[in-house]
């Protein structure tokens, strides 16, 4: 009752997550914890849901991820702002097949990610994925997405980012792994004892990695200068000289080259304890795209891959800080309809208490 008139009154009730919508944040955290983290796809759902005595067609539910997603996308504008806060990041990029308009065929579309992890040198910085899509893969995406970045990156040679190296605002870090993954592929097929020799270099520097994970920057620094620098500079003496007996044409020798191309872009992780020997960070943050692909084929329009990567974006990096995903998402989006916009960094996954 109010205190000064005696009368009963009524609170307002909270907003809907989707106006005039049926669905609770329960539901709609379910909807979409199940496509992008457990990678069921949209008709899968509503045959379980029809099992359960709840007619939900597959169209109803891609509405609910594409207004749920909308509502939510600027937690994942926060998480991009955090991630391009970095002093160093980690970005790859995969194609996604899309329905091309009016055609019934798909085209190839692309999710990038762009990932902050400082937990190998041990900052209490929340680790994040922040992914993108775009309806090709022209160099100007990332452009646009690294627009305001300045830092060191870990990619892998795509020529489109080479635009960005360029202007001197985003220094590259190569990837070893993707070094040694050829030489993997060599010995594989072909049982070489050159690539299988590299192979076991590369390791060397692996474990000086491992004894340095967890340490201060200077410290990592420290020891790479001390254990991994006559190894790394060792190695490429040794490619070069590899090279020299055995023909130019073959695919060893084409391993070999890329990795002298790329070891030279990965010579500053030994001078910088906050930069990695590969990318690993960012490639983890593409392995939940790719189970899902297996399942879902396809997106639907440019709409439901924007719609994609904000999923993943809210979904992995509340992973990457051991939140559960369902959780978090249900309670907020039970609030952020009524919440400021201007403090809507205080439901990002790291600072949720559940």
């Amino acid at each position: 009752t109010c205190s000064c008139c005696e009368r009963f009154v009524q609170a307002p009730l909270p907003s809907r997550p989707i106006e005039r919508g049926r669905p609770g944040p329960g539901l709609l955290a379910h909807v979409l914890v199940s496509k992008y983290a457990d990678h069921l796809p949209l008709y899968r759902q509503s045959q379980i849901f029809d099992r359960e005595g709840l007619d939900l067609d597959r169209s109803t539910l891609a509405d609910w991820v594409g207004k749920t997603t909308a509502l939510l996308e600027p937690l994942a504008d926060a998480i991009g702002r955090h991630v391009l806060s970095a002093e160093a990041i980690f970005a790859d990029d995969t194609p996604i097949s899309m329905l091309a308009p009016g055609t019934g065929k798909t085209q190839t579309a692309r999710l990038w990610t762009y990932a902050r992890d400082e937990r190998p040198w041990g900052s209490t910085v929340p680790p994040a994925t922040w992914y993108r899509f775009s309806g090709d893969r022209k160099g100007q995406h990332p452009k646009d997405h690294l627009a305001r970045y300045r830092g060191w990156m870990h990619a892998d040679g795509y020529a489109g980012f080479e635009d960005l190296y360029r202007s001197g605002a985003i220094r590259e870090v190569a990837c070893m792994a993707h070094v040694r993954r050829k030489f993997v592929d060599i010995h594989r097929s072909q049982g070489s004892p050159i690539a299988e020799e590299a192979i076991g270099r590369i390791a060397q520097l692996y474990a000086v990695e491992k004894e340095a994970r967890g340490s201060p920057p200077d410290r990592r620094a420290e020891l790479r200068h001390a254990h991994a620098a006559p190894v790394f500079d060792d190695l490429e003496r040794w490619l070069a000289m590899q090279l020299t007996t055995i023909s130019g044409k073959s695919p060893l020798a084409s391993a070999i080259r890329y990795a002298l191309t790329r070891m030279e872009r990965l010579r500053p992780y030994l001078d910088h304890g906050i930069l990695e020997l590969d990318n690993n960070a960012a490639e983890r943050g593409m392995r939940p795209i790719a189970l899902g692909r297996k399942n879902y084929l396809f997106v639907g329009s440019e709409a439901g891959g924007k719609a994609g990567a904000i999923a993943y974006t809210l979904i992995e990096t509340a992973k990457l800080n051991a939140v559960d995903p369902h959780a978090w998402l249900a309670d907020t989006i039970a609030r952020i309809p009524d919440y400021k916009i201007t403090k809507v960094d205080d439901l990002l996954p790291w600072k949720w208490r559940g």
